[in-house]
């Protein structure tokens, strides 16, 4: 079983002033960033104007490493311990569905285990430490 633990930057509106002082202070690299005017469509959740040109999701490599960002959706916030976050990335969307309902005993679900278009298996959960875990299947639905 192949895991891979990735630190995952939630930003109040500023993910992209954050990414480029990254790659300047870390001579990080860009592999890839969305907005969330870049996002599938979906007729029953129009994005707000507003929303459009936040990082929904982007990746810098560092080094081996990566570090992944996003800003969050117009109406929502990070809280003090919300704002770093653990990307938990699996193969296997049966493990990655294994490890969640085991992170979960005694924490909170934050978004549940679910196919998305990004990934055959997704979620995200705070355990009972109040550490938030994203748990993300790679690979093609």
């Amino acid at each position: 079983m192949t895991l891979q633990l990735t630190p995952y930057l939630m930003m109040n509106g500023n993910a992209n002033e954050a990414i480029q002082f990254y790659e300047q202070a870390l001579d990080a690299k860009l592999v890839f960033k969305q907005s969330f005017g870049e996002m599938p469509e979906n007729p029953e959740f129009p994005m707000p104007a507003e929303a459009k040109n936040l990082v929904s999701h982007a990746m810098l490599k560092i080094g081996d490493s990566d570090m992944m960002f996003s800003d969050t959706f117009p109406g929502q916030s990070t809280q003090s311990g919300d704002q770093v976050t653990v990307c938990i990335t699996s193969e296997d969307a049966e493990n990655s569905k294994r490890i969640f309902e085991a992170l979960q005993q005694g924490g909170q679900v934050k978004m549940p285990f679910q196919e998305t278009f990004f990934s055959p298996g997704y979620g995200i959960v705070k355990d009972k430490f109040g550490v938030t875990f994203q748990i993300f299947t790679q690979g093609k639905q």
